[in-house]
């Protein structure tokens, strides 16, 4: 391994701020006691608790009850989703073709349960069809879950629009009432997190993606909001989620709060434009997402007649650290379900890079980035036997 690789797959996971560190440090050795204890060790622990849900809660602008903490995003969308469904239990779920997984799955469980789901289109940018969205609902929509912003192309949905739709739809038909429930895990460092201003009832985020830790995430809940559990034990969380809380890493998660209030991602913004303008002057490129409402720190480029997996071992070995697209999907021989949904080739989605910018990137090492990307494309187009030029 190089030392000090430069690091770009924040949208993988981020690094665990060291003054997060610091703050959930003496709830491992020191405060571990368990918060469901009525003694001084576990009212300590509830403390934590207590007053990390309060700081989530004014991040979002919610009520301190509507916060629920999980194991992480994958489980956040899967209570969101599934129970919904199973607590109304029978009706129509609409989602989009470049969700995450973790949504996606979810769906096509509910599917094998017996629910309908449709699935949007977007347009070659990403963006959902709002006009089939329109089209989609029915009296009998229970759910509709669309992303906050896109993980692989960083692309930004009309979330406010999306939910203005649905309000208009629940006031032309009295009877039906589709919950709004969006994945806002790779928004949460960049964009409006108010629930008010978004107008959702649900809402998906998690630790390793804002500084905190990977194993915790959160589901805001609207009061009302149907929902029954997918777990079963003890009462914790309101009953939707049992067991021990984590409380070292709840901890982290509100400070990792406090941190992003105070922090400009101009730079970000920067580097990115600067990555975006210069990669793009590589013959053959083609940025995916959308230009305009992108996330700040997103570049996801197609280099035509390479293999992504080969270029990120090229790049590894030259001390740059990106991927392909999401890292739940690694595993996964199949092209990028993300770009394929945005009208390009299999080929185009195997061809693709995303670099994911964080706090400690810096220009030095974008420059460096540019010209060794460039490099490992020319080295991998030459020895395809399909690239013509």
């Amino acid at each position: 391994m190089i030392h000090n690789p430069i690091y770009l797959d924040h949208a993988s996971t981020t690094p665990v701020d060291r003054r997060v560190v610091r703050k959930m440090t003496p709830y491992f050795a020191d405060a571990y006691g368990n918060p469901s204890g009525l003694y001084g060790h576990s009212r300590e622990a509830k403390k934590a608790i207590d007053q990390s849900r309060k700081t989530i809660a004014s991040f979002l602008g919610s009520k301190t009850e509507e916060i629920i903490f999980t194991s992480g995003g994958t489980e956040s969308d899967n209570l969101a989703i599934l129970g919904v469904a199973r607590a109304i239990g029978r009706g129509h779920i609409i989602t989009s073709k470049i969700e995450h997984s973790a949504v996606l799955n979810s769906c096509r469980q509910l599917e094998k349960e017996g629910f309908t789901v449709t699935y949007l289109d977007v347009d070659k940018e990403g963006t959902v069809k709002l006009d089939q969205l329109e089209k989609s609902l029915k009296k009998d929509t229970i759910l509709v879950s669309i992303m906050y912003a896109n993980n692989e192309i960083g692309t930004i949905e009309p979330i406010e629009k999306i939910s203005r739709i649905i309000k208009s739809f629940r006031s032309k038909n009295k009877t039906a009432t589709p919950y709004f429930h969006t994945d806002a895990c790779q928004a949460t460092l960049y964009l409006d997190m108010n629930i008010k201003s978004l107008g959702v009832d649900l809402l998906t985020f998690n630790g390793s993606k804002i500084y905190a830790l990977k194993g915790v995430g959160v589901l805001y809940i609207k009061e009302g909001v149907k929902i029954a559990p997918i777990l079963f034990g003890g009462e914790q969380e309101g009953g939707l989620r049992p067991g021990t809380e984590n409380v070292p890493y709840i901890v982290a998660v509100a400070e990792a709060l406090n941190i992003i209030k105070k922090h400009n991602f101009s730079i970000e913004l920067k580097m990115r434009d600067f990555l975006i303008n210069n990669l793009l002057k590589i013959e053959h490129s083609h940025l995916n997402g959308s230009r305009k409402n992108r996330l700040p720190n997103n570049v996801n480029i197609t280099f035509d007649g390479i293999e992504g997996e080969a270029a990120i071992l090229y790049l590894d070995k030259m001390g740059v650290e990106l991927s392909t697209g999401s890292a739940c999907m690694s595993q996964s021989l199949k092209p990028s379900h993300v770009i394929t949904a945005l009208g390009c080739s299999d080929e185009a989605a195997h061809s693709s890079l995303r670099i994911s910018l964080g706090r400690d990137n810096n220009y030095s090492q974008m420059k460096k980035v540019v010209d060794v990307i460039s490099e490992t494309v020319v080295k991998l187009r030459k020895m395809s036997a399909v690239y013509e030029k």
